[in-house]
């Protein structure tokens, strides 16, 4: 039973338009189809519909963490979910883990982590801006992940303070220069990623995985198109989205192997005698 404080999604069969709404006993969601009461809302339950006072329907859904960073309040670009998503998988933490990040933002990133490390698990989130942190605290509140969540407002020149992290993401402008920073805070065979927009940034980020040992690298670039779902004309939908960035994978190695003989060394001198 939906209760007061809830965050739902309101979805349109007629237009597929939807609203993210926290009911709040007293006030109305308008929309182009009329209006709908949060407190004819209150009291129902997920997948039940609501008619707005011109008589359109609208289904009360439970919404996705991607749905809700996509329409998170923001005063930088959040990284999307076809790349959140993919982070996830390729970072390989779960619950309990204890997941480490550089570049706040408005959260969006740190709110995802949040909802697959559970209550048991801890993001620890890195930014020297104040006024994102202050944000991306408010959007994981309204989230419900607030307390998952530790935000430090300071610079990574000096480090990261935590050891053994089971992840650890940088999403910054020049993340080569902290990725000796990122060996020392994650765990041994552990992974670390990042995104980048441009092919040179990708060149520096190499060459400093390289310096640092860390093996198993990989970049890729992920493409994302939606289909338009009337069974009488499915094709692609007009707009997709497109490059958003360069993913790049990486493990930490506890040592590296011993340099492999060429074969060309000169033959050991033998002595008479």
């Amino acid at each position: 039973m939906l209760s007061p404080g809830d965050l739902i999604l309101l979805w349109s069969p007629a237009k597929g338009d939807s609203f993210l709404v926290r009911l709040t006993p007293g006030s109305t969601q308008g929309s182009h189809l009329g209006q709908m009461k949060h407190d004819d809302i209150i009291g129902m339950e997920f997948g039940e519909i609501i008619s707005t006072n011109k008589g359109s329907p609208f289904f009360i859904l439970r919404p996705t963490v991607g749905e809700y960073t996509r329409r998170i309040k923001r005063q930088t670009q959040v990284i999307f979910p076809k790349d959140s998503g993919f982070i996830i998988q390729h970072l390989n933490f779960g619950p309990g883990s204890t997941v480490v990040e550089c570049g706040t933002g408005s959260g969006g990133l740190a709110c995802v982590f949040a909802h697959f490390v559970g209550d048991n698990g801890r993001v620890v989130s890195y930014d020297r801006r104040e006024e994102f942190s202050r944000l991306a605290e408010s959007n994981a509140e309204r989230w419900g992940v607030r307390h998952r969540i530790e935000f430090k407002t300071r610079d990574i020149w000096n480090g990261f303070d935590e050891r053994d992290a089971d992840a650890l993401f940088l999403d910054v402008q020049n993340p080569w220069d902290f990725i000796g920073a990122a060996h020392e805070a994650l765990a041994c065979g552990h992974r670390l990623g990042m995104l980048v927009p441009t092919f040179n940034q990708i060149e520096k980020a190499l060459v400093a995985l390289s310096d640092f040992g860390f093996v198993d690298v990989q970049v890729l670039e992920l493409l994302m198109r939606y289909f338009k779902t009337d069974p009488r004309r499915i094709r692609p939908d007009d707009t997709m989205t497109a490059h958003t960035g360069f993913l790049i994978f990486a493990a930490k190695a506890c040592r590296l192997p011993a340099p492999e003989s060429s074969g060309d060394e000169p033959a050991p001198e033998v002595k008479d005698g």
